[in-house]
C-alpha cells in the first residue's frame, strides 16, 4: 500500500509520519519511510538547491527540478518496495507539485498532470492524508523553530493559494484525499489518522 503525507508548510507532515511508522510495524507491517524531494542519494542534492533562500529558481526550472526527484523516486524506491510488499509512507508527492506549482505558481493543470504521469510511470498512491492546517498557522509553526527557506519564505499570497490548490484536490478525490485536521497537538492528530488508516489498512501476515 502506497501512502501520502500532504499539506502547506509547517502542516506536522514529518513529524506524522515518524509517529505513524513504528504504530505499523508493531502492527506487522514492513514499512518504507521515505519522502520527496530528497528521498535517494540524486534526490538530496536536487532538494538542496530546491530549498536554498539563495537560489532564485524560475517556476518551470523548480517544475522540472521537483519531476526529476519524483522520476528517480519512483524508480530507485517506490516501486522496488511495492514489489517487496511494503506499506509505504511517502512525506509529499504528486499532489503537493499539483498545488504548489499549478495553484501556487499559476502552471498549466493539465501539462502538471501530464508531468507527474511521466515522472511516476503511473504510479498513483492508494491513499492521502492531507494534513489540513491554515496557512497561517503553519507558517508560524516553521517561524518558532527555524529560519524559513525558499518555498517557506514565499508571500502570504503564495501559501494562500497552495492551501486552495490542497482544498480542491480534497474536493475532487474526497476518498483518495483523506482530509485531517492539522491543528490539534500531535498525538491528537496522530489519533485521527490512526482512526482513518486502520480500516483501510491491506491483511498482514505476523
Amino acid at each position: 500500500m502506497f501512502i501520502t503525507f500532504e499539506g502547506g508548510e509547517g502542516a506536522g507532515k514529518s513529524t506524522q509520519v515518524r509517529l505513524v511508522q513504528p504504530w505499523l510495524t508493531k502492527l506487522g507491517y514492513v514499512v518504507c519511510q521515505t519522502h520527496e524531494p530528497g528521498g535517494t542519494a540524486l534526490g538530496q542534492q536536487v532538494r538542496a538547491w530546491l530549498l536554498d533562500p539563495a537560489q532564485t529558481i524560475t517556476p518551470t526550472a523548480e517544475l522540472l527540478l521537483f519531476a526529476a526527484d519524483r522520476a528517480q523516486h519512483v524508480t530507485e524506491v517506490l516501486r522496488p518496495a511495492l514489489q517487496q510488499g511494503q506499506l509505504i509512507l511517502c512525506d509529499r508527492y504528486t499532489d503537493s507539485t499539483l498545488a504548489y506549482q499549478g495553484w501556487g505558481r499559476g502552471l498549466d493543470l493539465a501539462m502538471l498532470h501530464q508531468l507527474n504521469t511521466l515522472a511516476t510511470q503511473g504510479l498513483k498512491p492508494h491513499l492521502t492524508l492531507w494534513l489540513d492546517v491554515p496557512p497561517k498557522v503553519g507558517r508560524a509553526r516553521v517561524r518558532k523553530e527555524r529560519a524559513p527557506d525558499r518555498l517557506e519564505a514565499e508571500t502570504s499570497a503564495f501559501h494562500e493559494r497552495v492551501y486552495q490548490g490542497f482544498c480542491h484536490l480534497h474536493q475532487a478525490e474526497p476518498t483518495r484525499v483523506i482530509r485531517i485536521n492539522g491543528t490539534p497537538r500531535p498525538t491528537e492528530v496522530f489519533a485521527a489518522i490512526q482512526s482513518e488508516l486502520a480500516p483501510r489498512l491491506p491483511s498482514c501476515d505476523r
